[in-house]
């Protein structure tokens, strides 16, 4: 039996091989290793688990997420925002990729889907950088680094999910995920200004003739308004306590009704659209989620999450190298799972025995929701590393988006080391509004 824990994920790892989608490799390896120790006991077992899963309240807030997201998406919100920050950073050498990161961290606080920033981006800001001669690979990371922000700067749907699996504060993991997410777009930008600096070829600055003057980019900065306004209508509801984030992410997509509205760009087709996109996306996250707590009931029965336990409180090195050993641990999984997959399978087993261990749980879930920012850029099969090859021309090879994810990469376990060393970056505004 004290191999069973083991023996569990290897065949998940064969399964997924055999290319198998996660959802139904983890039902599957659930239902034979359930039925083969248990039998119809097992099956109940599995039942129980996925019903008590997915009937969270909390969960509620990830289809309405996705529905404003792609609404916003389809409204040409992002070219609207891109179109602002670019008449603003034409003086700026390395302003193009800049504005790429900043405007990836506002889709972020709009919508919270990595997807709808990556492609996004890639398929308005990369071929502006392209045109006035950008690095590729500069080009291709700022695009992959600043549409995924959105999973970490909220709304963000993996932090509703890790709050309902881990009974943390969603409210809370929203305070902390903004201003961590403001400090990874901050080391973003230093980054590419300090390249561009060292290298001016590297990051052009605009043309004079592609230049506006002030009057056009204070006129530019009306496209901003509303989406600004639906991040303090959104964000502002939950950390004010006004409202769940399942409340406040049906005022958002309310909100995302209207603004499409008042713009002039909202149509049956649109909502249809947005509609049936949000009903795939919902389905495939909830048969992720099913599958891992059927995955992880089984697990934690033959006694796995005891075993991990035990293993961690008689690991040489003390609390420090449980979470140095967790740290590898869910980078392992980010760099063969999805995100959502992730936090069903690491998070039941790691998160408890870190704050057993004497660890702020609060902490750890914003280290946490960094390392997922790590998995989708992570090779070699990070999901932005493959939006971006959706939306990047032809001509850009999978190697070639692969190697510009590196620096950005590097940049990410920067910040997890700031927030190792100083907690309060991500602690201090949460424990503000607690306060």
């Amino acid at each position: 039996m004290e191999n069973i824990p083991l023996l569990m994920f290897l065949v998940l790892f064969m399964v997924l091989a055999m290319g198998i989608p996660i959802a139904f490799a983890l039902s599957m390896v659930a239902i034979l290793f359930g039925w083969s120790l248990w039998g119809v006991g097992g099956m109940r077992l599995l039942v129980t688990a996925a019903w008590g899963t997915m009937n969270n309240f909390a969960l509620l807030a990830v289809p309405l997420f996705i529905f404003m997201a792609l609404i916003l998406q389809k409204s040409r919100v992002v070219e609207d925002i891109y179109d602002s920050f670019y008449k603003w950073s034409g003086p700026l050498r390395g302003g193009l990729a800049v504005a790429t990161i900043l405007v990836g961290a506002i889709l972020g606080a709009v919508s919270g889907v990595v997807a709808a920033g990556v492609i996004g981006l890639g398929l308005i800001g990369l071929p502006q950088m392209l045109k006035y001669g950008y690095n590729q690979r500069l080009s291709l990371g700022s695009v992959m680094a600043g549409g995924t922000l959105g999973q970490l700067i909220p709304p963000s749907t993996n932090m509703v999910i890790y709050g309902a699996v881990t009974g943390l504060s969603v409210g809370s993991l929203f305070a902390g995920g903004l201003t961590c997410g403001a400090f990874l777009a901050l080391l973003y930008c230093a980054y590419i200004l300090i390249r561009s600096l060292i290298n001016p070829k590297l990051c052009p600055t605009l043309p004079l003739e592609d230049r506006v003057d002030w009057r056009g980019k204070v006129k530019a900065l009306r496209k901003v308004f509303l989406p600004s306004l639906l991040i303090l209508l959104v964000l502002g509801s939950v950390l004010s306590g006004a409202a769940t984030p399942t409340e406040a992410a049906a005022v958002g997509a309310v909100g995302a009704l209207f603004f499409s509205f008042v713009t002039r760009r909202l149509s049956f087709d649109i909502v249809k659209s947005a509609s049936m996109e949000t009903l795939e996306i919902s389905s495939m996250v909830g048969w992720i989620i099913i599958g891992a707590a059927a995955f992880g009931s089984v697990f934690s029965g033959v006694g796995g999450n005891r075993l991990v336990a035990e293993l961690a409180m008689s690991m040489p090195g003390g609390p420090w190298m449980v979470f140095a050993v967790s740290v590898l641990f869910v980078f392992f999984l980010g760099m063969f799972l999805e995100p959502t997959a992730m936090i069903m399978l690491a998070a039941p087993i790691v998160s408890p025995i870190l704050t057993r261990l004497g660890f702020d749980p609060l902490w750890w879930g914003l280290v946490f929701m960094v390392l997922l920012q790590v998995a989708y850029l992570s090779p070699p099969f990070g999901f932005s590393l493959f939006y971006m090859r959706g939306a990047a021309p032809d001509h850009i090879g999978i190697e070639e988006i692969y190697m510009s994810s590196l620096p950005f990469m590097g940049i990410q376990f920067l910040s997890l080391l700031f927030l190792v060393f100083f907690p309060g970056i991500a602690l201090w505004l949460p424990r503000l509004l607690l306060s």
